[in-house]
């Protein structure tokens, strides 16, 4: 498109005078910081002033108006681009109400405070903490995964509620990504369902600057990207200068004009343009120095002396292009959704439920309740059949399976599936790609949707970053996992998860649920619609679990405080407990009432979430596991790892300690000893070491 090094504006020029301007306010708050990445943010000033003052359906003043553009940093070490973008637009802040608070997103003094603590401009851009972040990325590669979650959401929002002559959806979403991204696998499954979901609202712009942190990619990244997305059945665009910014608007224009696949602009770039390391690893991963800041400087005919300069008109020329378009189209949008709410008044409640991050009421009368049943069912089976009861009262709900959901019940059964050309479907196919199905499905909640997805509880490893991401961003994205523990029988070790309820109880803010039967199952799952910030997994079982006679037993109602007392003695005090979650909570319900029948006084407790239960007032908590009753016993077919704060160190667990083995279930349980016999023989155990 254009000659290698060529620059398309003159010094002095009001773009070149912006886009030097953002190249400065990274180098200046990196070298403040002493630590950060300057170098991107230089190299791509021309790509980011370009799409954001000539392209971008963006209000400044209302920077949640939900038919915005969507822009995705995914090379979120260059975090100040987009600070010194946020900044130069003149982004109004938002709290988390929506409401304007009055001041700017990011301020100078936000981006002199640049790696700080408490600052709004954090190393990476965090969701939440920075009005016009969309999305937290730190991960490379995660941020390229959410824009094709957030493109998919509107293609199912446009499919959902636009009308003949009421187009409230059709925007469009760009990412910015890098050769770190290129790298990761995470990318490259995200851009392969993609091109195969034909997501024409989907653009990634592609910086091939050959550097990383090791130094040239030449190390370890030779491969044609090129090619390798034309296969992805994307269509591919190559902009020879990142300083040309017409060669650049025009790959926009191509982009725009395409309906039929994603585009991915390749942009070649020389990190840390115009310094005078440029090429460098220093350029790239920390401060360039303060005699080579001044040398840049002078190199831009800039004044090396001053620090953080915004010359006079810079910010009302570049954000008044921005506000200019944006502000009409936003008003004009307004305009429409008023006429369409006396139009569509049912379909403009739902949109405006999903834009507070709330569901309409009538659902929770929809949950089943199941009777009591010796032989039971899945609690995936059980899942399955709630999912499908609640689902028609919240269409917001839009999930799927990696390649699994003949086996997670994750499918809604009267939904099509959602495919090129059929974006209305409801049943998300995201192929095996456990971790793209994550990071897309955060990119689904960041764009209004209650997305959900299924897989193994052993593969919840491929997934853990978007898991992580979902918690830190506060997203209520909805992981299903089943086949939660030996219970897989003949599968063998590879499939029979271990330590993988303790890993995803660590992470803060996750909401881990392993729910003891059917009806725990329905409750698990309100909770996890009722969550409003909070991720949450659920965990269930392959095997048929037995429903619980809740006549006999206490209401699974008590799920929703984490931890309950199932059942006590009929008569006196406690002396012992015995404490379960998921297919053992039938098992040690059989022990309790075993021991009853023995004439020793048991509470059985379930303890499906220990993330509400450590919720509850210190009363609650002690009110189920008194602090005076230590002979304790927890069965859990998963790692010992964290039971020990509830059984402390008098007590004991039925858990597992090494990985599984391939057999029948029922060998399994008797040689792990996850029997009656075996929890009431460890229940007499302590009770007697307790004396």
């Amino acid at each position: 498109m254009s000659t290698k090094h060529v620059s398309v504006h003159e010094d002095g020029s009001p773009e070149r005078l912006a886009i030097d301007t953002i190249r400065t306010l990274a180098m200046d708050a990196v070298q403040k910081a002493n630590s950060g990445h300057p170098g991107t943010p230089m190299a791509l000033a021309p790509i980011a002033y370009t799409l954001w003052r000539d392209f971008l359906r963006y209000d400044p003043e209302k920077p949640d108006w939900p038919n915005r553009d969507r822009f995705v940093l995914s090379v979120g070490h260059a975090s100040m681009l987009l600070y010194a973008v946020l900044h130069l637009a003149d982004v109004r802040e938002i709290d988390a109400e929506g409401k304007p608070t009055g001041k700017p997103a990011v301020s100078l003094d936000d981006i002199k405070a640049f790696r700080q603590l408490g600052s709004k401009t954090p190393g990476h851009p965090e969701y939440r903490m920075t009005t016009g972040v969309e999305t937290t990325t730190g991960p490379l590669g995660q941020g390229c995964g959410n824009s094709v979650g957030m493109a998919i959401a509107e293609r199912a929002l446009a499919a959902r509620y636009n009308r003949e002559g009421f187009t409230l959806f059709d925007h469009d979403v760009y990412a910015l990504c890098g050769d770190g991204d290129m790298m990761e696998g995470v990318s490259g499954e995200a851009a392969s369902i993609a091109g195969h979901l034909k997501l024409a609202n989907l653009c990634w712009i592609y910086d091939s600057n050959q550097i990383s942190i090791e130094g040239s990619t030449e190390l370890a990244f030779t491969e044609d990207v090129r090619l390798r997305f034309e296969g992805y059945g994307w269509k591919v665009l190559r902009v020879e200068d990142a300083n040309d910014t017409e060669a650049f608007a025009e790959a926009i224009r191509t982009f725009k004009a395409t309906d039929d696949r994603p585009t991915f602009i390749i942009v070649h770039s020389v990190i840390g343009w115009g310094s005078p390391r440029a090429g460098s690893e220093k350029a790239h991963g920390e401060a360039l120095g303060e005699e080579n800041v001044r040398s840049t400087k002078r190199g831009y005919g800039w004044p090396e002396d001053a620090h953080f300069l915004v010359p006079d008109g810079v910010s009302d020329a570049f954000g008044g292009a921005i506000s200019k378009r944006g502000r009409a189209l936003r008003e004009d949008w307004e305009k429409l959704f008023v006429r369409y709410r006396d139009a569509y008044p049912a379909e403009a409640e739902e949109l405006e439920a999903m834009r507070r991050g709330r569901v309409l009421d009538g659902w929770q009368e929809m949950l089943p309740s199941f009777p009591a049943d010796e032989k039971g069912l899945a609690t995936r089976d059980s899942g399955g059949k709630v999912l499908n009861a609640i689902s028609p009262c919240i269409p917001a709900l839009l999930g799927g399976a990696a390649d699994l959901s003949p086996s997670t019940k994750t499918d809604i059964k009267e939904a099509a599936a959602f495919e090129a050309g059929h974006y209305d479907g409801r049943n998300m196919h995201f192929g095996v790609r456990e971790h793209a199905m994550g990071s897309i499905a955060n990119g689904m909640a960041l764009s209004y949707l209650r997305s959900y997805t299924g897989t193994f509880l052993v593969f919840a490893d491929y997934m853990r970053p978007p898991i992580r991401l979902a918690a830190i961003m506060e997203l209520p994205v909805i992981f299903v996992f089943t086949h939660d523990s030996i219970g897989v029988g003949e599968d063998g070790p590879t499939h029979q998860p271990i330590e993988h309820l303790a890993t995803l109880r660590a992470i803060p803010g996750l909401d881990t649920i392993r729910p003891g039967d059917a009806n725990e199952v329905a409750i698990a799952w309100k909770v996890a619609i009722t969550h409003t910030h909070e991720p949450t997994a659920l965990i269930l079982s392959r095997q048929a679990v037995p429903t619980l006679d809740r006549s006999r037993y206490a209401a699974a109602e008590g799920l929703e405080k984490g931890g309950y007392v199932l059942a006590d003695p009929d008569e006196g005090d406690p002396e012992t407990i015995l404490i379960a979650t998921g297919s053992e909570l039938p098992l040690a319900a059989a022990a309790h009432e075993r021991l009853a029948s023995e004439g020793v006084r048991s509470r059985l407790v379930s303890l499906p979430s220990w993330y509400l239960f450590e919720k509850q007032d210190q009363a609650y908590r002690d009110s189920v596991l008194p602090p005076a009753i230590r002979a304790r016993v927890a069965v859990e077919q998963g790692g010992a790892i964290g039971w020990d704060r509830y059984v402390g160190q008098d007590g004991a667990t039925i858990t597992m300690s090494t990985f599984g083995a391939s057999a029948p279930l029922a060998k399994l349980q008797e040689k792990f000893g996850f029997t009656v016999d075996n929890i009431v023989k460890v229940a007499r155990s302590v009770m007697e070491k307790n004396g």
